[in-house]
């Protein structure tokens, strides 16, 4: 009996195999399509870069030489000055300062008061900013108004040290920190977007397809004419006539919108780090493909030749060489025509190629017309 009932759970289990290998799979997309704020930028709605020029001080001996860096020298015997110290004709003799270029960017729609990260930079010959402290510091934009004005304390990521016999040791960048919202915003620029009718707005990767595809998702939300593709780069925003709310609201109802992306076939290759990365689109033609190496290795294995005993010979020295060749043996793989990335790169798999053989058996494949895609070399 006990037979009997084994011999029904393996009936049973393999009619269950079976029901699931035939069953249909639910096909789940393997991932979302991207948001408008992820592909496109609204015109006007964009960061504004800051420059400043200041010293650091606080420095533990690692700050600029003096005597390397007038600028340096100039600009802390002019900041003594306007603090009351007359230092013109002094001798300033101090590694405890250094000048630095100080950078930020200032984000859009930023109020008066509000505070922004900064990154300082050394400009003379200073070893090390760690332990600094940024003085006031003004930062200007491009038409020489000032926006920002930084201070504070630096957070270096890297650090340097040096013995007295001259051995060093570097990890990171000594030379270079940030200041988490060091600087204060003291301009504010100006950008009425509620009150506009109209708003173009940008595509990150250019493409006709992707264009039209952001276009017809906000006429599907918002209703009539509200969006046309005025170029593969641009999508024009209109906002309705009979559109209740303002263009801050039609722009936060339309932003989160999901949007299939189309681009073109493309492979990217840096020859220098034997980096490739290819596109979903890439697409090749039946093609046979073959790989394979050649190495030649040559050995010295000398030895030393003695002569007999009692004669007039000397001890030599004789060369010995061995040469040695090794080919891989691998045959044609053919990759069918038509067929996705994925399959592509499990046929190049197979030939066991390296990166930098990928590479250029993908210029191979270009320069025979097999490969429908474009090839940008870094």
């Amino acid at each position: 009996m006990q037979s009997v009932s084994r011999a029904a759970r393996l009936a049973l289990l393999a009619v269950a195999s079976i029901a699931a290998i035939g069953a249909p799979v639910t096909a789940t997309p393997a991932f979302a399509n991207p948001r408008i704020k992820d592909i496109a930028d609204f015109e006007g709605v964009r960061d504004n870069q800051l420059v400043g020029y200041g010293l650091v001080v606080g420095l533990a001996g690692t700050g600029d030489s003096l005597r390397n860096a007038p600028f340096t020298r100039q600009s802390l015997a002019a900041m003594l000055e306007r603090l009351g110290v007359n230092a013109t004709n002094g001798n300033l003799n101090t590694r405890n300062v250094a000048a630095v270029m100080v950078t930020a960017n200032l984000p859009p729609f930023a109020s008066q008061g509000s505070r922004i990260d900064v990154t300082v930079s050394a400009l003379g010959d200073a070893r090390s900013l760690a332990g600094g402290q940024l003085l006031v510091t003004p930062l200007m934009g491009a038409d020489q108004q000032v926006y920002a004005v930084a201070q504070g304390p630096l957070a270096i990521g890297g650090f340097a040290a040096q013995g007295a016999s001259g051995s060093s040791v570097t990890r990171g960048v000594p030379t270079a920190g940030r200041i988490a919202s060091g600087a204060l915003v003291e301009r504010e620029i100006s950008f009425d977007i509620a009150d506009r009718q109209d708003l173009r707005l940008s595509l990150r990767n250019p493409d006709f397809s992707t264009a039209q595809h952001i276009a017809a998702a906000i006429n599907a939300s918002v209703g009539g004419g509200a969006a046309h593709a005025s170029s593969p780069g641009s999508v024009e925003l209109h906002r309705p006539d009979g559109y209740s709310g303002d263009m801050v609201s039609l722009v936060g109802s339309i932003e989160n919108l999901e949007v299939a992306v189309d681009n073109p076939a493309r492979i990217v290759i840096d020859e220098s780090s034997g980096i490739v990365v290819m596109g979903d689109n890439v697409r090749v033609s039946t093609v046979a493909i073959a790989q394979g190496n050649l190495t030649i290795s040559v050995s010295e294995d000398p030895f030393v030749s003695q002569p007999a005993p009692l004669s007039h010979g000397t001890t030599q020295v004789v060369p010995q060489s061995s040469v040695h060749v090794d080919e891989d043996k691998g045959g044609l793989v053919v990759v069918p025509g038509g067929v996705p990335l994925r399959q592509l790169v499990n046929g190049l798999n197979a030939l066991g190629v390296s990166p930098r053989d990928m590479i250029s058996i993908l210029q191979a494949l270009k320069t025979a017309g097999a490969i429908q895609a474009d090839i940008e070399v870094m």
